[in-house]
């Protein structure tokens, strides 16, 4: 239930710059959440679970190109960027671990690695927090920085026993420096299915702006049903936002602006939706290889056409087609969801949040049974 609160939320802020006439605002949501500029950074000794953990995040297996190599190739103290293949603004960076010199000034360490650049922060560890860690996150949040996570990532030789144990020291070392109430989470690099990366991933969407919780939303690979639910939520916000700015175009007394205007984004977000659900033929191989699957049987989940390819063609016969068939969508519905502002431009918003919306449910059936058959 939390995921559509939050995309109803960022709905409602939406409306309310549509109301305010303030479309200027939309149009950089929308940029926003198509484009996924995120970064996040990884601070840790450069081991086989960092660089894993990068992996698991952009969605790529250890001989993938562009995968972070283990053992890294990196100089210590260099940072190294990991862009993701099919979000290029969405970026993974590898910092270097804390020192555990004495004095340690963490300003000096921040400054050093642009600690404060990046939308989120995860100080990882395999046994239990350096100290020097703790003042890190402590100058953070000194800083307003509320987005830094204490990550235990398990080893091969783990048990969920032997995690959970690491875990409770960990606290104890964190709330011996200083740290109140601190959390920590367990995470299997490989799995992140597993154990508390889902609650890191629920308390990051918390902590982060409106617009950057969704950016880094759609940017993520399909690790859980509910991820992809989540993602469904999301894109049915963005459709809301182009069919209102559709809606605004439409009353321009131009012949076939509209039209082309709608096919255009619609062919943008569908796109996105493809790429963000990891319906892509590359996404759906790369998942094969990873769960030792044949990555035949994977594509033939994929029943929507828009699953397997996005067409202007297809995108315009949708549109189209919900344009004869507005008599489906009722006056109420039209009434709640329509700015004032954009009612009698009502036909062109109609069509396109019916003909989007219906194709993102379709993509997203496909992508759960994709996801569902590969954690089988």
């Amino acid at each position: 239930m939390a995921d559509v609160l939050r995309s109803l939320n960022l709905l409602e802020i939406l409306k309310e710059s549509i109301e305010s006439n303030k479309l200027s605002e939309v149009k950089d949501a929308v940029e926003d959440l198509l484009i996924s500029r995120i970064n996040l950074a990884v601070v840790g000794e450069r081991r086989e679970e960092k660089s894993t953990f990068m992996n698991s995040l952009l969605g790529l297996g250890p001989g993938d190109e562009g995968a972070a190599p283990a053992p890294s190739p990196v100089a210590l103290e260099e940072v190294a960027g990991y862009p993701s293949p099919k979000h290029p603004d969405f970026r993974l960076w590898d910092l270097p671990p804390v020192p555990d010199t004495s004095p340690f000034e963490p300003n000096t360490y921040m400054e050093r690695v642009k600690f404060l650049r990046h939308n989120v922060v995860f100080m990882t560890f395999t046994q239990t927090p350096h100290l020097n860690s703790a003042e890190v996150f402590l100058e953070a949040r000194s800083l307003q920085r509320q987005t830094v996570y204490f990550v235990l990532f398990a080893s091969g030789e783990d048990t969920e026993k032997s995690l959970e144990d690491k875990r409770k020291v960990s606290v104890e070392v964190l709330i011996s420096q200083g740290v109140r109430q601190p959390k920590v989470y367990r995470v299997r690099p490989s799995s992140l299915e597993k154990f508390d990366f889902p609650g890191l991933l629920e308390d990051m969407s918390s902590d982060l702006p409106e617009i950057r919780a969704h950016a880094l939303l759609l940017a993520l690979p399909t690790l859980t049903s509910s991820l992809v639910s989540q993602k469904k939520e999301a894109f049915k916000a963005l459709v809301w936002a182009a069919a209102s700015l559709s809606g605004g175009v439409s009353a321009i007394p131009v012949p076939l602006v509209a039209s082309m205007v709608d096919s255009s984004v619609a062919v943008r977000i569908l796109s996105k939706a493809q790429i963000s659900l990891c319906l892509d033929g590359e996404s759906v191989e790369r998942l094969a290889r990873q769960r030792a699957m044949d990555p035949t049987k994977l594509k033939g989940l994929r029943t929507c056409v828009l699953s397997v390819e996005v067409t202007k063609g297809e995108v315009k016969k949708r549109l189209a087609a919900a344009e004869k068939d507005l008599t489906t969508v009722s006056s109420k519905l039209m009434e709640m969801a329509m700015p004032r502002h954009a009612r009698y431009a009502s036909r062109s918003f109609a069509a396109m949040l019916q003909a989007l919306n219906g194709a993102i449910d379709e993509m997203a059936a496909d992508a759960e049974k994709i996801v569902a058959s590969a954690l089988e």
